[in-house]
Order: structure tokens, then C-alpha cells, then sequence
């Protein structure tokens, strides 16, 4: 049940991303910054960090409710998102270390993995 709740989260989650990127998009025109990606990974952690807060200050999340709105619907939002709040709660928890391990190994392997995954593709297809 908990993947079914997850899968059609991340359904909505990935159209409403879709949606707002391009509405951002269209509005800015700005070809050199992508300020899509920026409003949906900012809203994204706005709306994880509020939505988590109300779970776990006030328990009014059900597990099966965090399943589809924080991984589902946020995590195809953005999963942006579950960095930003998986990083402040180890902030919060003083894993001061582990926090900032996350914020270098998911930026510095994300970004590399990309190069890498390119790079690979100009070799094969040059």
C-alpha cells in the first residue's frame, strides 16, 4: 500500500513540477539561470520543511500521509527537497559532520556523476 502511495504522490509531485517550471520559465525568460528549477527546489524544501515540522511537532501526519505527500508528492516534486530537510535534521540533531558530509558527497558525486554520465555519451557518440 505504501508503494502505491509513494507512486501516485510522485505522479502528482512530477506534473506539478512540470507545471510550475514551465510557468517560472515562460514568465522570467531568462535563457542563462534556471529560475524554474530554482522556485520548484525552493518551494520543495519550503513545503518539507512545513509539512515535516507538522509531523513531527504536532504528529498530524499519519505514516501513510507522510509516505504520499514527503516522499510521493515532494519526492516527485523535487528531491531536492528531502536533502534540504534529511541535512537540517541532521543539523538540527548537532550531526554537525554527517550534515555537511551530506551537503558535499550529494553535490560533489551528483555533479561529477553527471559529467561522468556525459562525458561517457560524447565517447560513445563523439
Amino acid at each position: 500500500m505504501k508503494v502505491l502511495l509513494a507512486g501516485c504522490g510522485g505522479f502528482l509531485g512530477s506534473i506539478a513540477r512540470y507545471l510550475l517550471g514551465g510557468a517560472i520559465h515562460r514568465l522570467v525568460q531568462a535563457p542563462v539561470f534556471p529560475f524554474g528549477t530554482l522556485v520548484v527546489n525552493v518551494s520543495g524544501c519550503l513545503a518539507i520543511g512545513l509539512l515535516g515540522g507538522l509531523a513531527d511537532q504536532r504528529g498530524l501526519l499519519s505514516p501513510e500521509a507522510r509516505v504520499f505527500l514527503l516522499i510521493g508528492v515532494l519526492g516527485g516534486f523535487t528531491t531536492f527537497s528531502s536533502f534540504g530537510y534529511e541535512t537540517f535534521q541532521l543539523a538540527r540533531d548537532g550531526e554537525t559532520l554527517p550534515a555537511l558530509a551530506n551537503v558535499l558527497l550529494q553535490l560533489g558525486l551528483g555533479l561529477s556523476a553527471v559529467w561522468a554520465g556525459n562525458a561517457v555519451i560524447r565517447l560513445v557518440w563523439g
